[in-house]
């Protein structure tokens, strides 16, 4: 599920986002994505290659890492964050919700550390 009104476009210095034609109130849920798990030792993998800076990790049953379907692997990060995202791990799903109200035309970001306003760097910050 994602909402109508959201759309994937052109950022300024960060190549790609996700962005709203609607206003949108804080603590909605906007997507849930399927995600697909993969394995520690697909993960070794993975980490040679630019998916690296898509999966997620995973602590739930059947993977040490997933890779989230539709519009999840393209929100950009910032601290704090205008959304938080939750795993499910029993339904292998990722869920992005508001944590605050959202203008139209605003880019939606997501915290990559998981918790919306953890301020530590990323792993792109400290290179």
């Amino acid at each position: 599920m994602i909402l109508p009104y959201l759309l994937i476009g052109p950022t300024k210095n960060m190549g790609r986002g996700v962005f709203t034609t609607e206003d949108i109130p804080a603590d909605t849920t906007i997507e849930i994505a399927p995600v697909i798990l993969m394995s520690a030792d697909d993960r070794l993998h993975l980490d040679q290659t630019l998916l690296h800076d898509y999966i997620f990790e995973w602590k739930g049953e059947g993977g040490a890492c997933c890779m989230a379907l539709g519009y999840v692997p393209v929100y950009n990060h910032a601290s704090p964050s205008s959304c938080e995202y939750e795993m499910d791990y029993a339904h292998g799903l990722i869920t992005v919700k508001t944590v605050r109200d959202i203008k139209a035309g605003e880019e939606l970001f997501i915290n990559y550390n998981g918790d919306w306003n953890n301020p530590d760097p990323v792993w792109f910050e400290t290179k």
